[in-house]
């Protein structure tokens, strides 16, 4: 079996050997060496206890209550510039579930595997002979694409409660299924997960919503009772019915939305903006007997308000709520280019900010696939879309010239009149017909020329200049236009 191990890996495995020490790679790293994927990190363990692996390593440190050293390996890489060093240990005692009362190293590398969480992360690789330790059949669960608990799993969950929610991260992050004893074992104890810090719990949810699979893994969370208590507002919208516009029920359409963003790989932001989008449907919905049907008004405004709420019980950054919250109370916003200016359009970027408003419209896209429409980008909403670059594009004019009529009347000492617009668009078509023209001292060296010309011939120049930014401006919307396939 062979694995493409980086040389600064190696380098720290080979020191420990060389220095009488077994060393092993370990965890995550093996997992998705074995899986086919670039390890994000990589985990070296050790019979050497922390004092002699520092011996081996003089550029490390050691600053927790593991043993685990991180040794600087000089690489530019951010990957490889720390690997971390961690004696074979035993933990008992989790009375918080979360950390081990008593840590105990000088053990077997038997005994190291059998502490840890999962089966696929309880394999080593000694990588120098190509050799696997894998006591609990992690290869084969991975072949078989299998989340399994290593050992009794309720004896796992009861050492840390995170693992339960790292377990449907797993299956989101490698496409995997779950263990069924492992499953039954986190649908028994899902509860105790309200003990954990949200921070912690706010770390997993967000690596699921990185994840390629964010919605298996959330509606899975929800099966197994743990999406309560990790975002009990997106719980309340299983079973609420919507109108004729959706295909799915409130909880479906936020996972479908949600899962979107991830297939098209819009960002962080925009999943979780899509997973509570429509957060306070429940609570807005009102049935019309008029129309025969629910309406939802104010729905934007209240899930503003609840998401604001659900972000900051999880510790989310001020940065990343404050986002998220105006993307959810603008997502409803009217975007019929027949029936709105390109004020209207320069009102909603306003609202959400310039730095917003593409994700804005990705969400709209995200949002009409979570309902079960089959096409992405009508036209109209193609044609909305072009108004917004339009909006957000600096008109051609004047202001782009390096020079004002307030500089020409003190430079020149003229008087305010039609002259100063006249020379104003004259310059503007020569910068138009040769950018590096832009610049004060060739701006200052041809007013002079052109006050020196009769106002008619003054006025022809410009006049054309005018026409000629003109004729720039609908190329420029042209070209818009073109690029949304909406001309």
């Amino acid at each position: 079996m062979k694995h493409s191990i980086p040389e600064e890996v190696k380098a720290v495995s080979t020191a420990l050997r060389e220095a009488g020490y077994e060393a092993y790679l370990v965890g995550g790293c093996v997992r998705d060496l074995l899986v086919g994927r670039e390890p994000k990190d990589w985990d070296v363990t050790t019979n050497a206890t922390p004092e002699q692996i520092q011996a081996v390593f003089t550029d490390s440190f050691y600053e927790n209550d593991y043993g685990t050293v991180g040794v600087k390996t000089g690489s530019p890489a951010p990957v490889l510039a720390i690997v971390e060093v961690t004696p074979y240990r035993t933990e008992s005692g989790y009375s918080d579930k979360r950390r081990p009362d008593t840590v105990e190293f000088g053990v077997s590398l038997e005994e190291d595997l059998a502490r840890r969480d999962f089966t696929i992360n309880a394999i080593a690789l000694d990588e120098a002979k190509g050799h696997v330790v894998d006591p609990y059949e992690g290869q084969k669960d991975i072949k078989d694409k299998l989340v399994r608990a290593v050992g009794d799993a309720r004896a796992r969950f009861a050492e840390d409660s995170l693992r339960m929610l790292r377990a449907v991260r797993f299956v989101a992050e490698l496409e995997f299924g779950i263990d069924g004893g492992t499953a039954s074992a986190i649908a028994e104890n899902s509860e105790h997960l309200r003990g954990v810090s949200r921070e912690r719990v706010r770390d997993e949810f967000s690596r699921i919503l990185e994840s390629p699979q964010p919605m298996k893994a959330l509606v899975l969370a929800h099966q197994l009772g743990m999406l309560v208590h990790v975002a009990p507002d997106l719980v309340r919208g299983v079973g609420v019915e919507q109108n004729q516009a959706h295909s799915y029920d409130v909880f479906e359409h936020l996972m479908r939305t949600m899962q979107h963003g991830a297939d098209k790989k819009y960002g962080f932001d925009v999943a979780l903006a899509g997973l509570f989008h429509d957060v306070s449907k429940p609570e807005t919905r009102r049935w019309d007997e008029s129309r025969k049907q629910w309406t939802f008004h104010g729905h934007d405004v209240v899930g503003a308000r609840v998401t604001r709420k659900a972000l900051e019980d999880l510790r989310f950054s001020r940065e990343t709520i404050d986002k998220v919250v105006k993307l959810v109370r603008w997502h409803m916003f009217f975007s019929d280019p027949d029936q709105i200016t390109l004020s209207a359009v320069r009102r909603m970027i306003t609202n959400v900010g310039e730095e917003n408003i593409w994700d804005l419209l990705n969400l709209r896209i995200c949002d009409r696939i979570g309902t079960g429409r089959p096409k992405e980008q009508p036209f109209r909403f193609r044609k909305y879309k072009a108004m917004v670059e339009q909006a957000l594009r600096d008109p051609i004019s004047v202001k782009m010239l390096n020079t004002d009529g307030e500089h020409i009347m003190s430079t020149f000492h003229v008087n305010p009149g039609p002259r100063i617009g006249y020379i104003l668009n004259a310059l503007l078509e020569e910068v138009l017909d040769d950018a590096a023209r832009n610049t004060s001292d060739y701006l200052d060296k041809r007013t002079a020329e052109l006050l020196t010309l009769p106002d008619d011939d003054l006025r022809k120049l410009g006049e054309a200049g005018k026409a000629r930014r003109e004729a720039a401006e609908d190329a420029e919307v042209q070209q818009i236009l073109e690029k949304h396939h909406v001309c």
